[in-house]
């Protein structure tokens, strides 16, 4: 896109995390007062809601208040950060018009789909960003593919050169996310792999603490603390990180046991500890004890996932990886950067931690808002295709056969893994099934399977519909239309032109890297 064209005078990069994303984490915590005094009841934050648009099942998701869309929420917290930005824009550029001579870089998570993107250009519409829904001052980047644009300056400080790959892994409070890139002349990246992620980032270490709590004081005091002290539970959970997690480095000489003083943190907890475990707490003072082994136990069901990670987006491909950068605000934690040196340091010569880590991705982002031409290829996640409409023969399903002697078949246009240029542009022609065919729909779908057949098979999506009109009946089946997708930066362009009027149709949908 032309800045000049547009009139784009600022670019803002906008990083919605996960764990944050309930205005901070003072939100979050309460602490408890010194002397027992009656507390004011605090409404509960909503938190995490950023989950309900990852593909995970339901009962994973976090509960919000009865009746609440998590739209809804999105759309009041991007609100909130809108009247900031619009504040900081016009104290430093008076006159400028705002939004429209902003470009907004939305960096998300890279296993989120397209209709997860879809819903947030809708918030960002909502909450005022966007002239229209549509407007094309909305671009969107991966949370590692920006973290890759950011450590591009770490390369010659590395020494390595063009044609070199690193893998960035981006570890986050709730996910993790991978890619992996090669330096192009002019300091432009490809992508050579397909992105991969999931939900394994920082916080999943503070629900294994909460576990541990629960084995040991009861999951149902844990639930009433949840449900009624949520505050006091979140303080709980602060107290963890500070003392413990933060400085956990798995050296077992350089550790010393850790006491959680449950009447001082989280007095609240006491009323809903019973039986045996209260007595047992009570002899101890109310004192929860953190070993070595107790840490370590939280740690490392999160770690091992994120080295399987590792392991799979490094088979993913035949080329070496010269280099490896840890990015996000877990990416600072001494015992992963340990166990990830100590299981691929003689797979990956470099695996480093660059400056500043917890803000490489909108550091990242914000630099492929100025030069989006920086990257140059992508790889797709999905095979993209149309329905069609053929002749059915011997050897398909019966039950497939319609009562016109056709069969309705997925037809491939664009494979998944393929690594595309940006405007890629791949092709599909299809004429009338009947000579007094008046309109033409081309139906979209998306699928991880390359070898699918059909439209109703298990992991195909409707990516879209696009309904052209076929004039001149009389001319019978020869009136061919020409059918395109056209990959661009983060969304697929589907464009159908009518061969003998000329006419043009053309519709955009998210699209899935």
């Amino acid at each position: 896109m032309n800045n000049t064209a547009k009139d784009i005078r600022v670019v803002v990069a906008i990083d919605f995390g996960t764990t944050f994303s309930a205005w901070g984490y003072p939100a979050l915590a309460q602490e408890p007062p010194k002397k027992k005094k009656h507390l004011k009841p605090r409404s509960k934050p909503v938190e995490l809601f950023k989950l309900h648009l990852a593909s995970i099942k339901d009962d994973e998701k976090p509960t919000l208040p009865l009746g609440l869309d998590p739209r809804k929420a999105i759309t009041d917290y991007l609100h909130e950060m809108n009247k900031l930005i619009s504040e900081t824009l016009n104290s430093r550029w008076p006159g400028i018009r705002y939004p429209q001579q902003v470009r907004f870089v939305l960096s998300v998570p890279s296993e989120w789909h397209h209709d997860a993107k879809a819903i947030m250009r809708e918030c960002m519409f909502n909450a005022g960003y966007l002239d229209n829904r549509q407007s094309d001052n909305l671009e969107f980047t991966t949370e590692p593919e920006a973290a890759a644009i950011y450590c591009m300056k770490s390369l010659t400080e590395h020494h390595l050169s063009v044609g070199s790959s690193f893998m960035i892994v981006d570890c986050g409070g709730g996910t993790v996310d991978l890619t992996t890139r090669t330096l192009l002349p002019g300091m432009k990246l490809s992508e050579i792999t397909e992105r991969s992620g999931d939900l394994c980032g920082s916080s999943y270490v503070d629900r294994e603490f909460l576990r541990f709590l629960g084995r040991n004081l009861g999951y149902a005091a844990m639930k009433k603390l949840k449900e009624n002290n949520y505050g006091q539970m979140q303080y709980l959970v602060q107290q963890f990180c500070s003392r413990v997690k933060f400085s956990f480095n798995g050296n077992p000489n350089e550790f010393a046991t850790k006491e959680l003083d449950i009447e001082r943190v989280c007095p609240a907890l006491m009323d809903y500890v019973t039986g045996h475990a209260k007595e047992q707490m009570e002899t101890e003072d109310w004192l929860i004890e953190l070993d070595f082994l107790n840490v370590k136990e939280m740690f490392d069901p999160v770690v091992n996932k994120i080295i399987e990670l590792i392991t799979r987006q490094l088979a993913s491909t035949e080329r070496r990886c010269s280099a490896m950068f840890l990015v996000g605000g877990f990416s600072e934690s001494q015992y992963l950067q340990q166990q990830i040196r100590r299981q691929f340091m003689n797979q990956v010569p470099i695996i480093a931690v660059p400056k500043h880590p917890i803000a490489a991705i909108e550091r990242g982002a914000l630099e492929y808002g100025l030069n989006m031409e920086i990257v140059q290829t992508r790889v797709l996640k999905f095979c993209y295709g149309v329905e069609v409409s053929a002749k059915w023969e011997k050897g398909d399903p019966p039950e497939r056969r319609t009562p016109s002697g056709r069969i309705f078949k997925f037809h491939r246009l664009a494979l998944r893994g393929v690594e595309v240029t940006v405007d890629h542009k791949f092709y599909y022609t299809a004429g009338p099934v009947v000579p007094n065919q008046t309109d033409m729909t081309f139906n979209i779908f998306i699928t991880p399977d390359n070898n699918a057949k059909y439209c109703d098979e298990d992991g195909m999506k409707m990516l879209g519909k696009m309904k052209i009109d076929l004039p001149d009946p009389q001319r019978g089946k020869n009136r061919l239309v020409e059918f395109t997708l056209t990959f661009g930066t983060m969304e697929v362009k589907a464009t159908a032109i009518n061969k003998r009027t000329g006419q043009i149709y053309e519709s955009s949908f998210i699209l899935e890297f």
